[in-house]
């Protein structure tokens, strides 16, 4: 995953609101949303490595690991992130989950971004310069890339972080969710590469020969409920989202 927009206490009625597109190489195979690990996270399927990038747990955890930029090639011989992201999302809770995480020896993984949030708290982990730091997020918005949090050198966040933000205070304390929707998807499928001066991998919907935005998917949480996740399987530019079901999850919000 490499462009995450995290909505924390940001709607009275939406604690928590993740918006996610994930680059990839076209190559790399992949599966949609389904149930991972034993059974009590939920989430797309990276076929190469078994883990994944974005999973929801059974206790209302929601865990997106990204790729962190670095100068050298990432090493085949670490364990996966995608299958910590899996891990901590089997976790019983928030606490249980920060322990593991707290646990693991960077050494062991190739660095990366990590988001932890639920209904209450969000946090997000950096596994950089061989040391692995969590840090609390504030409400409000945050935006999450292959760099630091909330970091404008990065092209994708200095860009599109005025039409995140726009979308707090035009709903107020309660968001339409199908609007809020149609909106979301309206930020995650840019590309104006003939409008402005932006390279292909700088924009939020990615389209070169061989590499790109391979899905979109967003997860709201509302204060009661299990929550919704829609998940387009290809670029949202032009795939459509649509609810896939939670196996625990009581219906609720909108169906694409």
């Amino acid at each position: 995953m490499c462009t995450l927009a995290v909505y924390t206490r940001a709607w009275t009625d939406l604690p928590l609101v993740v918006a996610a597109n994930r680059d990839e190489f076209y190559e790399r195979p992949t599966l949609s949303p389904r149930r991972l690990g034993g059974g009590s996270a939920f989430g797309g399927q990276d076929l190469r490595a078994g883990g994944s990038w974005l999973t929801i747990g059974r206790s209302g955890m929601v865990v997106g690991v990204l790729n962190r930029r670095t100068e050298n090639p990432p090493d085949p011989g670490r364990r996966s992130r995608g299958e910590l992201c899996v891990a901590l999302a089997e976790d019983p809770s928030m606490d249980a989950a920060l322990l593991q995480l707290r646990a693991q020896r960077p050494d062991d993984y190739n660095p990366f971004n990590l988001l932890l949030a639920d209904r209450r708290h969000a946090y997000v982990a950096q596994n950089r310069r061989g040391a692995i730091t969590v840090q609390a997020l504030e409400p409000g918005l945050h935006l999450l890339t292959n760099l630091d949090l909330n970091d404008i050198t990065c092209e994708r966040i200095s860009r599109s972080t005025h039409r995140f933000a726009e979308l707090v205070p035009q709903y107020g304390a309660h968001a339409d969710t199908a609007k809020l929707v149609d909106d979301l998807r309206l930020v995650l499928a840019d590309h104006r590469v003939a409008l402005d001066d932006r390279k292909p991998t700088d924009q939020l919907c990615i389209h070169t020969p061989a590499y790109g935005t391979r899905s979109s998917s967003l997860i709201l949480l509302a204060e009661t409920g299990a929550g919704t996740f829609l998940h387009a399987h290809g670029p949202p530019c032009r795939t459509a989202y649509r609810r896939v079901e939670i196996p625990w999850a009581t219906r609720s919000g909108p169906t694409a």
